[in-house]
């Protein structure tokens, strides 16, 4: 499979980068494929960066930091090998993966700071709908406080550079089936649990979604607004 394969429902061409979304779920063997070709061409300078917004199947994909004991049901779902970094994840329906194919070296060779860029756009895009996500040390990826004031992920980062052109990217929980994470150990953390748009009561479409990342992504990526503080850290 190609990214410019009949999986495209829509591609948005104008901006800084190129932006794709899928009609249809990905097959995540397919997505890989797509994103090592993207990334090579982005390298020879064949092709514009990429932001490509998608669905899974329900599956599991384990990081480079995976622990077996921490695949909880084995035979559930297919599971993967993804290449990224990070632990044990849930991808499916009813979940937005933004990947992004972006070329470092033209916009700074700072990994920290590109996942902090991660971190922020997601923390604006979720203000757009009321929420109030938040970084938690040593806990990838963003929180929310639930009502009831427990803390739980809605949105899972997990990256990955070949010489400093990125990708893989981000998984917001819209509207997935929250049940299918209890077949691992989410990152690897056992003390808090995972939420959703749904599970906070917000009746939010993946098309809306999709709008206020798209636009909330050149103030992070491509203004000074967007500038990572020098003391940031990957935690």
């Amino acid at each position: 499979m190609t990214l410019a394969a009949s999986s495209l429902a829509a591609n948005r061409a104008d901006g800084p980068i190129e932006w794709r979304i899928s009609a249809r779920p990905i097959d995540y063997p397919d997505a890989l494929a797509a994103m090592e070709e993207r990334v090579e061409t982005i390298r020879a300078g064949r092709a514009r960066e990429l932001g490509w917004l998608l669905e899974h199947p329900p599956l599991y994909t384990a990081g480079t930091s995976a622990r077996a004991e921490d695949l909880l049901a084995p035979t559930r779902f297919p599971v993967f090998s993804a290449g990224r970094g990070g632990q044990y994840t849930y991808h499916g329906p009813g979940q937005r993966i933004v990947y992004l194919m972006l070329d470092l070296q033209r916009r700074g060779p700072d990994l920290r700071g590109y996942v902090w860029r991660l971190e922020e756009w997601v923390i604006r895009a979720l203000r757009q709908f009321g929420l109030h996500g938040e970084r938690r040390p040593r806990r990838i990826g963003i929180w929310v406080v639930r009502p009831d004031g427990s803390e739980a992920k809605i949105a899972a980062i997990g990256v990955r550079v070949r010489r400093w052109v990125t990708f893989h990217g981000l998984a917001i929980n819209l509207q997935p089936d929250l049940d299918h994470f209890a077949g691992i150990v989410p990152c690897g953390i056992t003390e808090f649990g995972v939420t959703s748009f749904a599970d906070l009561g917000l009746a939010t479409t993946m098309a809306e979604l999709d709008d206020v990342l798209i636009g909330t992504f050149p103030e992070v990526f491509e203004g000074t607004r967007g500038t990572a503080p020098a003391s940031s850290l990957v935690s």
